[in-house]
């Protein structure tokens, strides 16, 4: 098997492409590296100063090395091979929206150190049961959530009671699968 493109190699990539270096970038995409990238490594800090990261469609099973990044608003990381939210940390308070629809996600432990979220894209993951919102509850800026694709939700959907459930649990949410919650008083 080859091993992946790493981190230092994708932005040497990206630079190319671009035809700037990665210092003056406020916005980087790394997506679809082929072969793809297998982990969040150390050279990562060269993109420390970002406001917004996409990492999408790789095979990273980690989220890792996000410390100093300082400016970090959005970071996507769909279509990997996380099972994991830990290591959002270093994120905590800047960042704003989390893009992880795709991976192999059963627990959402970890997300609640995001106090600064406002849009979550978890669909397509493995959540199945309600014990995983009480720490989205913790969220106090969540407003826009998607979760379809999930066991959870497709559950309720077919019982016909899933934004009625989600809209108990989260009160500040505002837009649950692209849909404004609609809240009887």
């Amino acid at each position: 098997m080859s091993k992946g493109t790493s981190i230092k190699e994708a932005i040497k990539q990206w630079e190319e492409k671009e035809g700037t270096p990665v210092a003056d970038a406020t916005v980087v995409k790394l997506l679809g590296k082929i072969p793809p990238i297998e982990k969040m490594d150390a050279a990562l800090s060269a993109l420390s100063h970002v406001q917004q990261l996409s990492l999408s469609t790789n095979c990273i099973e980690k989220i890792a090395n996000l410390n100093g990044f300082n400016n970090l608003r959005i970071l996507s990381l769909g279509r990997n091979n996380i099972k994991s939210l830990a290591g959002l940390e270093p994120v905590s308070k800047t960042l704003e929206e989390l893009w992880i629809s795709y991976n192999n996600i059963e627990k959402l432990k970890g997300i609640e150190v995001l106090s600064n979220l406002k849009v979550l894209y978890i669909s397509n993951n493995k959540i199945a049961d309600w014990k995983q919102f009480d720490l989205l509850a913790k969220l106090p800026s969540l407003e826009s959530l998607v979760m379809t694709g999930n066991p959870l939700q497709e559950k309720h959907m077919e019982a016909g009671d899933w934004a009625e459930q989600v809209a108990q649990r989260l009160p500040s949410l505002k837009k649950l699968d692209g849909v404004p919650v609609v809240r009887d008083e």
